[in-house]
This record gives C-alpha cells, sequence and structure tokens, in this order.
C-alpha cells in the first residue's frame, strides 16, 4: 500500500447553536459558511484541486458515535477499500460499513482512545 492518509479532509465538532457558530467564524473570521459549514479549497503537490471541509454539528448529534467525544477527524485516503483491510488485519477496530457518494467514500474507524475517526477518499471535482 503506497499511501495511507493524505491530509486532513475535514475539522467536525459539536456546539450549542451550529448556526450562530456559522455566522460567528463568517463575521469575525471571514469563513465562506454555507449549511454545512466552510470548505476550504487547496492545490495539492500535483496541482490538483483539493478540499478540506470544516463543520459545527448540533451537540446532541450521534453521528459521532460510538465515540463520546464532541469532535471528530476526517482523514483523506488515497484508498479507502484497501486501507480498511489493512486496518482490520492491524487489529484496528472498524466501524459500520463503507458509504459511497458522488463526492467519494466514506469509511470509520476507532483509534486506541476511542475516538471515530472519518476516512475519506474524495472526489473533489464533484464539488467545482
Amino acid at each position: 500500500m503506497k499511501k495511507r492518509v493524505t491530509g486532513i479532509g475535514g475539522l467536525f465538532f459539536k456546539t450549542k447553536d451550529p448556526k450562530a457558530t456559522k455566522a460567528w467564524y463568517k463575521k469575525h473570521l471571514g469563513f465562506n459558511t454555507d449549511d454545512y459549514g466552510c470548505t476550504f479549497w487547496w492545490k495539492d503537490k500535483n496541482g490538483n484541486d483539493c478540499s478540506t471541509q470544516w463543520s459545527p454539528f448540533p451537540e446532541d448529534t450521534k453521528y459521532y458515535e460510538p465515540s463520546k467525544k464532541d469532535f471528530m477527524f476526517n482523514y483523506r485516503v488515497e484508498n479507502l477499500e484497501e486501507l480498511l483491510k489493512t486496518l482490520k488485519a492491524e487489529g484496528v477496530t472498524i466501524v459500520g460499513e463503507i458509504e459511497e457518494y458522488e463526492y467519494g467514500k466514506f469509511g470509520w474507524i476507532l483509534d486506541n482512545d476511542g475516538n471515530k475517526i472519518e476516512l475519506w477518499e474524495p472526489v473533489d471535482d464533484a464539488f467545482l
């Protein structure tokens, strides 16, 4: 396997009022927010368009379960299916099944502290 994680795909965190949080970041830090948060665009070393998502979630979200933390990291990966097979063989806990959308494939694992981590094999062109 060439690479596992290639970058940060997103930062997700719980907040009492996602709408107010997005408005605060827009006003004070200039985030270009939408319903999902803010997408940051950048180029990889080969000049390809890539994105990183910043998203506040409601504090009662179940999306991070089974983790009890108020945050979840999303990491960009090259080959999600191969990586999940490798991680499973290494004894890493896999959470749920792979989900596929026009903007990429998603899978989830737990780290050694029980934090849920989202792995994303992106299709950045879907956002352009």
